[in-house]
């Protein structure tokens, strides 16, 4: 092409070329990244291999040089996720304060990413994120005095407890995508209303106690269940500490 036809204007009716998308390389990374997007966005259940190559404009068979499948993309996701809890330096003489520190700390982190929780259940951590979380833990009671093999179940109960409680509400957030409403807020005064409903129409003869205390059953909201919970745990714990 000469210099002189590149001069020439491109004639008004002619559409203009949309400028060509610059790539950004692939990465597991990058990979990992999309994946929690579409989680957060999305739910778990439109998580797939597929989804993540279409976001990023690739094929499936693209992402595998970074990542052998779902199932380890859902563990990088759920070690990802697990980055963002914030570890204090372990002081075993404040165990218990720390360990409820740690447990609001996971239970925010997990709030943020509603759905992550799915993945969490009978994860082993292999992650960096995750090994770093057990040893504070660990590390922790077994400073503290605890045995070893005790200090393990106290670990495992306490994982237990918030990857169970974050779970029941990544369930309570599917049901309110698929029902449409706006907000959490919404969703639990109808779910609370229909629990209410449908216990005192229970016999009373027969289920005395439900259908009388329905109110305070239904009393409390999932933050208020939630530190209840943690603080029997964390009471039980205190109870089998070796005394000094």
């Amino acid at each position: 092409m000469s210099k002189d036809s590149r001069d020439v204007p491109a004639p008004p009716w002619r559409k203009s070329r949309r400028p060509a998308q610059v790539k950004r390389q692939l990465s597991q990374e990058l990979i990992v990244e999309t994946g929690l997007r579409i989680l957060d966005a999305e739910g778990f259940d439109a998580l797939s291999m597929r989804r993540v190559a279409q976001e990023l404009d690739t094929g499936p068979a693209s992402l595998y040089a970074h990542v052998s499948g779902k199932e380890e993309l859902l563990e990088l996701i759920y070690d990802r996720v697990l980055s963002e809890v914030r570890l204090p330096e372990p002081d075993p003489a404040r165990w218990k304060e720390q360990l409820r520190e740690y447990a609001q700390e996971v239970h925010r982190v997990f709030r943020e990413h509603a759905d992550v929780a799915r993945a969490a259940l009978a994860n082993i951590p292999t992650g960096e994120s995750s090994l770093r979380a057990g040893e504070f833990t660990y590390g922790l009671l077994i400073e503290a005095g605890m045995p070893p093999a005790e200090a393990s179940l106290a670990m495992d109960r306490l994982t237990l407890y918030l990857v169970g409680d974050a779970y029941e509400g990544s369930l309570h957030w599917a049901r309110m995508r698929a029902a449409g409403m706006s907000g959490p807020e919404e969703y639990f005064q109808a779910f609370v209303a229909q629990i209410i409903s449908y216990y005192q129409g229970l016999p009373r003869e027969r289920f005395p106690h439900l259908s009388e205390h329905v109110m305070d059953l239904t009393a409390g909201d999932g933050e208020d269940r939630f530190t209840y919970g943690l603080e029997l745990l964390l009471d039980g714990i205190e109870a089998r500490m070796p005394k000094a």
